[in-house]
């Protein structure tokens, strides 16, 4: 059930003095938020990144006393479905989390498709919608009042590796670009800012490839790149994408001056594939040394190391988790802005937030989208680590692979 529903009953018990929740989905100490993530199929990587960083919010916010409402601290959980990387299988599994386990309160999925997918699900019901991992600037242009995003839009994604490289000549029409995008709202809007640069600068696009739908090959953009000689190859194929790309740069022996590729740390390039990923250009949301920081989780250097420790397996940890950390956060803002578990009154709350955390500024605009925080852009260098990139002068450039 809908918790406006109970509103004028929860107003009732406020007025006694009951701090109780009136919700479906609020029992006893706890409140229950739901999400479809990818734990199997071809977002799988990323799926566990997102789930990882949800779990390791709730936990600290749960440690640090959780969330205060009408007087009362609940704890935080999450109740998570596997949507198989399927579409189809993230609404369906919306609509069960909604319709059937009584869920009012839900975080993203990972991948602007499967958003896309399950957005319209919790429209529909009223159940506000906090994600972190759909980019697509196509989410946004819908209309949707229950859909809110922490994350920068895709189309700022690469555009910033074109402006590198028109930095790097006093011609910058005479630069050929190779493109090569997975099929997905996401990608297309990273491909959508990519061609508007290159039109700007009035480069040479010499290949536009569209990935095969298992992201298994790149073969056949690589033996053109190989022939045609690009001077910057751009692609985007989310984490299955990057690392079949370096492995396939690695086995056919590609010297491009300027590589830039999505999803980077996701795939563990600079650890799987050293030789081919130097000189990567790689775009993340998120890095652990911006001067960021926040009453729960401190600076961003903090919440890494605290990340680290609870996930010794990571050596660099990727931005999906950190900016799943914060959509658990601008839910614990809300509630408590709110006072209420009201949703329409915790979709205002969450609406009006502007908070400096971690991850970077949050202020959502009138579609649901944050305006308060950039992109940014790393290079892997040849001892595999990543440097923090700002300007062209501060990149390897020409990259250097020894082949």
């Amino acid at each position: 059930m809908k918790t406006r529903r109970y509103a004028a009953a929860f107003g009732a018990m406020m007025a006694m003095g009951i701090a109780g929740a009136a919700s479906a989905n609020v029992v006893g100490d706890t409140i229950t938020l739901g999400s479809s993530i990818s734990l199997t199929g071809k977002y799988a990587t990323n799926g566990l990144h997102t789930q990882r960083g949800y779990d390791y919010a709730v936990q600290v916010i749960n440690d640090a006393g959780g969330v205060s409402v009408g007087g009362k601290s609940y704890k935080l959980s999450v109740k998570y479905y596997d949507d198989e990387s399927t579409p189809a299988r993230g609404a369906q599994l919306a609509e069960r989390l909604i319709q059937q386990d009584g869920i009012e309160y839900m975080l993203g999925p990972y991948s602007s498709g499967m958003t896309k997918a399950i957005a319209p699900v919790s429209e529909k019901f009223g159940v506000p919608m906090v994600e972190a991992e759909g980019a697509s600037r196509s989410l946004f242009t819908q209309g949707y009042k229950y859909l809110f995003a922490v994350l920068s839009t895709s189309e700022q994604y690469l555009a910033t590796a074109i402006d590198m490289a028109a930095a790097s000549t006093d011609d910058p029409s005479s630069i050929k670009v190779a493109l090569a995008f997975e099929g997905d709202p996401f990608s297309m809007d990273v491909r959508a800012g990519v061609v508007d640069k290159i039109n700007e600068y009035g480069m040479k696009t010499i290949i536009d490839d569209q990935l095969p739908a298992d992201l298994s090959d790149m073969s056949t953009t690589l033996t053109k790149a190989k022939a045609l000689r690009p001077d910057i190859l751009i692609v985007s194929g989310h984490s299955k994408g990057a690392a079949t790309a370096a492995r396939q740069i690695d086995e056919m022996k590609i010297s491009i001056p300027m590589i830039a590729m999505t999803h980077c740390e996701a795939a563990k390039v600079q650890e799987k594939f050293p030789n081919a990923s130097n000189g990567f250009l790689c775009p993340t949301q998120w890095v652990e040394t911006l001067s960021k920081s926040d009453a729960m989780f401190g600076t961003a250097a903090e919440w890494n190391a605290g990340f680290k420790a609870a996930h010794p397996s990571y050596s660099s940890v990727p931005y999906q988790s950190a900016q799943a950390s914060a959509a658990v956060y601008v839910w614990k803002e809300a509630f408590e802005a709110a006072n209420s578990f009201d949703q329409d009154a915790v979709r205002d709350a969450i609406a009006a937030i502007e908070m400096e955390t971690f991850y970077g500024d949050i202020k959502f605009s009138e579609n649901g989208n944050n305006i308060a925080k950039p992109m940014f852009m790393r290079q892997i260098g040849a001892d595999s680590t990543y440097s923090l990139v700002e300007t062209f002068e501060d990149m390897v450039f020409p990259r250097k692979v020894d082949y």
